[in-house]
Protein backbone atom coordinates (compact mmCIF):
# COMPACT_ATOMS: atom_id res chain seq x y z
CA UNK A 1 0.00 0.00 0.00
CA UNK A 2 2.80 2.40 0.92
CA UNK A 3 4.60 1.53 -2.27
CA UNK A 4 1.50 2.43 -4.28
CA UNK A 5 1.16 5.77 -2.49
CA UNK A 6 4.84 6.53 -3.03
CA UNK A 7 4.51 5.67 -6.73
CA UNK A 8 1.46 7.92 -7.08
CA UNK A 9 3.29 10.81 -5.42
CA UNK A 10 6.26 10.40 -7.77
CA UNK A 11 3.91 10.37 -10.76
CA UNK A 12 2.19 13.55 -9.55
CA UNK A 13 5.55 15.24 -9.14
CA UNK A 14 6.54 14.20 -12.66
CA UNK A 15 3.28 15.52 -14.09
CA UNK A 16 3.71 18.77 -12.16
CA UNK A 17 7.29 19.16 -13.42
CA UNK A 18 6.02 18.90 -16.99
CA UNK A 19 3.70 21.83 -16.33
CA UNK A 20 6.44 24.10 -14.97
CA UNK A 21 7.85 25.33 -18.33
CA UNK A 22 4.39 26.18 -19.66
CA UNK A 23 3.45 27.82 -16.36
CA UNK A 24 6.62 29.94 -16.39
CA UNK A 25 6.01 31.05 -19.98
CA UNK A 26 2.36 31.83 -19.22
CA UNK A 27 3.32 33.86 -16.15
CA UNK A 28 6.18 35.77 -17.77
CA UNK A 29 4.46 36.26 -21.11
CA UNK A 30 0.94 37.10 -19.92
CA UNK A 31 0.37 37.54 -16.20
CA UNK A 32 3.38 39.77 -15.50
CA UNK A 33 2.70 42.13 -18.49
CA UNK A 34 -0.94 42.50 -17.41
CA UNK A 35 0.10 43.40 -13.87
CA UNK A 36 2.69 45.88 -15.18
CA UNK A 37 0.12 47.36 -17.57
CA UNK A 38 -2.29 47.98 -14.70
CA UNK A 39 0.52 49.51 -12.63
CA UNK A 40 1.54 51.94 -15.37
CA UNK A 41 -2.11 52.86 -16.00
CA UNK A 42 -2.15 54.54 -12.57
CA UNK A 43 0.46 57.10 -13.65
CA UNK A 44 0.94 59.96 -16.06
CA UNK A 45 4.09 58.82 -17.86
CA UNK A 46 5.59 59.16 -21.31
CA UNK A 47 7.31 55.76 -21.18
CA UNK A 48 10.84 57.21 -20.93
CA UNK A 49 11.08 59.73 -18.09
CA UNK A 50 12.53 58.60 -14.79
CA UNK A 51 9.67 60.18 -12.83
CA UNK A 52 6.01 59.21 -13.04
CA UNK A 53 3.12 61.28 -11.73
CA UNK A 54 0.63 59.17 -9.79
CA UNK A 55 -2.95 59.73 -10.96
CA UNK A 56 -4.77 56.84 -9.36
CA UNK A 57 -7.81 56.16 -11.53
CA UNK A 58 -7.38 59.44 -13.37
CA UNK A 59 -6.55 57.80 -16.69
CA UNK A 60 -9.69 55.66 -16.47
CA UNK A 61 -11.80 58.74 -15.74
CA UNK A 62 -10.27 60.40 -18.77
CA UNK A 63 -11.25 57.42 -20.95
CA UNK A 64 -14.89 57.73 -19.89
CA UNK A 65 -14.96 61.45 -20.70
CA UNK A 66 -12.90 61.20 -23.90
CA UNK A 67 -15.43 61.35 -26.75
CA UNK A 68 -12.87 60.15 -29.25
CA UNK A 69 -12.07 57.02 -27.23
CA UNK A 70 -15.79 56.32 -26.89
CA UNK A 71 -16.13 56.70 -30.67
CA UNK A 72 -13.23 54.32 -31.13
CA UNK A 73 -14.90 51.80 -28.85
CA UNK A 74 -18.14 52.16 -30.81
CA UNK A 75 -16.35 51.38 -34.08
CA UNK A 76 -14.47 48.45 -32.49
CA UNK A 77 -17.60 46.86 -31.04
CA UNK A 78 -19.60 47.31 -34.26
CA UNK A 79 -16.72 45.86 -36.27
CA UNK A 80 -16.50 42.88 -33.91
CA UNK A 81 -20.26 42.22 -34.11
CA UNK A 82 -20.34 42.40 -37.92
CA UNK A 83 -17.28 40.19 -38.31
CA UNK A 84 -18.53 37.64 -35.81
CA UNK A 85 -21.93 37.25 -37.46
CA UNK A 86 -20.78 37.26 -41.09
CA UNK A 87 -17.66 35.12 -40.64
CA UNK A 88 -19.34 32.66 -38.27
CA UNK A 89 -22.38 32.07 -40.47
CA UNK A 90 -20.25 32.07 -43.62
CA UNK A 91 -17.75 29.58 -42.19
CA UNK A 92 -20.53 27.24 -41.06
CA UNK A 93 -22.31 27.32 -44.43
CA UNK A 94 -19.05 26.80 -46.31
CA UNK A 95 -18.20 23.87 -44.06
CA UNK A 96 -21.57 22.23 -44.69
CA UNK A 97 -21.22 22.82 -48.44
CA UNK A 98 -17.66 21.51 -48.64
CA UNK A 99 -18.52 18.53 -46.47
CA UNK A 100 -21.07 17.41 -49.06
CA UNK A 101 -20.27 15.23 -52.08
CA UNK A 102 -19.26 18.00 -54.49
CA UNK A 103 -16.52 17.72 -57.08
CA UNK A 104 -12.99 18.81 -56.18
CA UNK A 105 -14.01 19.61 -52.62
CA UNK A 106 -10.41 19.24 -51.40
CA UNK A 107 -9.33 21.89 -53.89
CA UNK A 108 -12.15 24.20 -52.80
CA UNK A 109 -11.25 23.73 -49.14
CA UNK A 110 -7.64 24.60 -49.90
CA UNK A 111 -8.60 27.74 -51.83
CA UNK A 112 -10.81 28.97 -48.99
CA UNK A 113 -8.15 28.20 -46.37
CA UNK A 114 -5.17 29.82 -48.18
CA UNK A 115 -5.95 33.48 -47.23
CA UNK A 116 -5.55 32.77 -43.50
CA UNK A 117 -1.91 31.87 -44.19
CA UNK A 118 -1.25 35.51 -45.17
CA UNK A 119 -0.34 38.06 -42.54
CA UNK A 120 -2.91 40.76 -41.79
CA UNK A 121 -0.39 43.34 -43.01
CA UNK A 122 -0.36 41.67 -46.44
CA UNK A 123 -4.15 41.30 -46.41
CA UNK A 124 -4.61 45.02 -45.79
CA UNK A 125 -2.25 45.91 -48.62
CA UNK A 126 -3.91 43.45 -51.04
CA UNK A 127 -7.43 44.70 -50.39
CA UNK A 128 -6.31 48.31 -50.57
CA UNK A 129 -5.08 47.60 -54.11
CA UNK A 130 -8.24 45.65 -54.95
CA UNK A 131 -10.50 48.52 -53.90
CA UNK A 132 -8.40 51.29 -55.44
CA UNK A 133 -7.04 49.67 -58.60
CA UNK A 134 -8.56 46.31 -59.54
CA UNK A 135 -12.27 46.90 -58.93
CA UNK A 136 -12.35 50.43 -60.44
CA UNK A 137 -10.76 49.03 -63.60
CA UNK A 138 -13.33 46.23 -63.83
CA UNK A 139 -16.25 48.59 -63.16
CA UNK A 140 -14.99 51.09 -65.72
CA UNK A 141 -14.55 48.39 -68.38
CA UNK A 142 -18.15 47.29 -67.81
CA UNK A 143 -19.41 50.84 -68.09
CA UNK A 144 -20.87 50.84 -64.60
CA UNK A 145 -20.93 53.60 -62.02
CA UNK A 146 -20.26 51.85 -58.70
CA UNK A 147 -18.18 53.22 -55.85
CA UNK A 148 -15.53 50.60 -55.15
CA UNK A 149 -12.90 52.43 -53.08
CA UNK A 150 -14.40 51.31 -49.79
CA UNK A 151 -11.38 52.38 -47.74
CA UNK A 152 -11.73 55.94 -49.04
CA UNK A 153 -14.95 56.98 -47.31
CA UNK A 154 -16.01 57.01 -43.63
CA UNK A 155 -19.37 55.60 -44.74
CA UNK A 156 -17.90 52.52 -46.44
CA UNK A 157 -14.67 51.82 -44.55
CA UNK A 158 -16.44 49.52 -42.07
CA UNK A 159 -17.81 47.39 -44.91
CA UNK A 160 -14.43 47.33 -46.66
CA UNK A 161 -12.57 46.17 -43.53
CA UNK A 162 -15.23 43.58 -42.74
CA UNK A 163 -14.95 42.06 -46.21
CA UNK A 164 -11.15 41.97 -46.03
CA UNK A 165 -11.05 40.53 -42.51
CA UNK A 166 -13.69 37.86 -43.23
CA UNK A 167 -11.92 36.90 -46.46
CA UNK A 168 -8.73 36.30 -44.52
CA UNK A 169 -10.05 34.32 -41.57
CA UNK A 170 -13.20 32.55 -42.72
CA UNK A 171 -11.15 29.58 -43.96
CA UNK A 172 -9.67 28.93 -40.51
CA UNK A 173 -13.08 28.74 -38.81
CA UNK A 174 -14.44 26.72 -41.72
CA UNK A 175 -11.82 24.04 -41.03
CA UNK A 176 -12.88 23.88 -37.38
CA UNK A 177 -16.49 23.38 -38.44
CA UNK A 178 -15.42 20.78 -41.00
CA UNK A 179 -13.61 18.77 -38.36
CA UNK A 180 -16.67 18.93 -36.11
CA UNK A 181 -19.02 17.96 -38.95
CA UNK A 182 -16.97 14.88 -39.77
CA UNK A 183 -17.22 13.71 -36.16
CA UNK A 184 -21.04 13.57 -36.30
CA UNK A 185 -22.28 10.00 -36.67
CA UNK A 186 -24.40 9.37 -39.81
CA UNK A 187 -26.82 7.46 -37.59
CA UNK A 188 -28.29 10.73 -36.34
CA UNK A 189 -29.14 11.82 -39.88
CA UNK A 190 -30.57 8.40 -40.71
CA UNK A 191 -32.82 8.57 -37.66
CA UNK A 192 -33.96 12.06 -38.66
CA UNK A 193 -34.77 10.86 -42.19
CA UNK A 194 -36.81 8.00 -40.79
CA UNK A 195 -38.77 10.52 -38.73
CA UNK A 196 -39.51 12.46 -41.95
CA UNK A 197 -37.16 15.43 -41.40
CA UNK A 198 -36.12 17.31 -44.53
CA UNK A 199 -32.67 18.80 -45.19
CA UNK A 200 -33.42 22.10 -43.44
CA UNK A 201 -34.87 20.37 -40.40
CA UNK A 202 -31.90 18.01 -40.21
CA UNK A 203 -29.57 21.01 -40.29
CA UNK A 204 -31.25 22.85 -37.42
CA UNK A 205 -32.20 19.85 -35.30
CA UNK A 206 -29.16 17.62 -35.85
CA UNK A 207 -26.22 19.52 -37.32
CA UNK A 208 -26.42 22.73 -35.28
CA UNK A 209 -26.93 21.03 -31.87
CA UNK A 210 -24.08 18.60 -32.54
CA UNK A 211 -21.84 21.49 -33.61
CA UNK A 212 -22.47 23.56 -30.48
CA UNK A 213 -18.93 23.02 -29.01
CA UNK A 214 -17.42 24.17 -32.32
CA UNK A 215 -19.85 27.09 -32.50
CA UNK A 216 -18.75 28.20 -29.03
CA UNK A 217 -15.08 28.03 -30.03
CA UNK A 218 -15.57 29.90 -33.30
CA UNK A 219 -17.89 32.59 -31.94
CA UNK A 220 -15.68 33.45 -28.96
CA UNK A 221 -12.55 33.34 -31.13
CA UNK A 222 -14.07 35.54 -33.83
CA UNK A 223 -15.44 38.12 -31.41
CA UNK A 224 -12.33 38.49 -29.26
CA UNK A 225 -10.12 38.45 -32.35
CA UNK A 226 -12.10 41.26 -34.00
CA UNK A 227 -11.97 43.32 -30.80
CA UNK A 228 -8.15 43.11 -30.97
CA UNK A 229 -7.90 44.12 -34.65
CA UNK A 230 -4.79 46.13 -35.39
CA UNK A 231 -2.52 44.68 -38.10
CA UNK A 232 -4.85 45.07 -41.06
CA UNK A 233 -5.35 48.76 -40.30
CA UNK A 234 -1.63 49.49 -40.61
CA UNK A 235 -1.59 49.01 -44.37
CA UNK A 236 -5.30 49.26 -45.21
CA UNK A 237 -6.53 52.54 -43.70
CA UNK A 238 -4.08 53.75 -41.02
CA UNK A 239 -7.15 54.53 -38.94
CA UNK A 240 -8.66 56.69 -41.67
CA UNK A 241 -10.13 58.29 -43.58
CA UNK A 242 -9.68 60.86 -40.89
CA UNK A 243 -10.14 58.82 -37.73
CA UNK A 244 -13.17 56.86 -38.90
CA UNK A 245 -11.62 53.37 -38.72
CA UNK A 246 -9.61 53.56 -35.52
CA UNK A 247 -9.99 50.47 -33.34
CA UNK A 248 -9.20 50.60 -29.65
CA UNK A 249 -5.95 48.65 -30.14
CA UNK A 250 -4.80 50.93 -32.96
CA UNK A 251 -5.56 54.05 -30.92
CA UNK A 252 -3.89 52.54 -27.84
CA UNK A 253 -0.70 51.97 -29.81
CA UNK A 254 -0.73 55.55 -31.14
CA UNK A 255 -1.44 57.02 -27.72
CA UNK A 256 1.30 55.04 -25.98
CA UNK A 257 4.10 55.17 -28.56
CA UNK A 258 3.38 58.09 -30.89
CA UNK A 259 1.75 60.56 -28.52
CA UNK A 260 3.99 59.44 -25.61
CA UNK A 261 0.98 58.89 -23.31
CA UNK A 262 2.12 55.56 -21.94
CA UNK A 263 -0.01 55.65 -18.82
CA UNK A 264 -3.14 56.57 -20.77
CA UNK A 265 -2.41 53.86 -23.32
CA UNK A 266 -1.96 51.33 -20.51
CA UNK A 267 -5.35 52.31 -19.10
CA UNK A 268 -6.97 51.69 -22.48
CA UNK A 269 -5.21 48.32 -22.65
CA UNK A 270 -6.65 47.37 -19.27
CA UNK A 271 -10.12 48.43 -20.44
CA UNK A 272 -9.68 46.19 -23.48
CA UNK A 273 -8.63 43.23 -21.31
CA UNK A 274 -11.74 43.74 -19.15
CA UNK A 275 -13.93 43.94 -22.26
CA UNK A 276 -12.42 40.74 -23.69
CA UNK A 277 -13.01 38.90 -20.42
CA UNK A 278 -16.61 40.09 -20.19
CA UNK A 279 -17.38 39.15 -23.79
CA UNK A 280 -15.77 35.72 -23.48
CA UNK A 281 -17.50 34.92 -20.17
CA UNK A 282 -20.92 36.09 -21.37
CA UNK A 283 -20.67 34.14 -24.63
CA UNK A 284 -19.47 31.01 -22.87
CA UNK A 285 -22.32 31.24 -20.35
CA UNK A 286 -24.97 31.74 -23.04
CA UNK A 287 -23.71 28.99 -25.33
CA UNK A 288 -23.04 26.60 -22.47
CA UNK A 289 -26.66 26.88 -21.38
CA UNK A 290 -27.76 26.15 -24.92
CA UNK A 291 -25.39 23.20 -25.10
CA UNK A 292 -26.80 21.72 -21.89
CA UNK A 293 -30.37 22.13 -23.13
CA UNK A 294 -29.50 20.21 -26.25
Amino acid sequence: MNKNLSYQRRMRLQYASLMVPALVLFTVGLIVPIIMCFYFSLFSWDGFAAEKVFLGLGNYTQIVHDEYVMGTWKFTILFAVMNSIIADVGALLLAVLLDSAIRARTLHRTLVFIPCLFSSIVTGFVWKKIYSVVLPGIVESLGLKIYTQLFGSPNTVMAGLTIANCWQWIGLWMMIYLAALQSISPEYYEAARVDGANAVQRFFHVTVPMLMPAIITCTVGLTTGALKTYDILVTATEGGPGRSSNTIVYYTFNAAFKLKQYGYGSAMSVSLIIMLLIVAVVQLKLFSKKEVQL
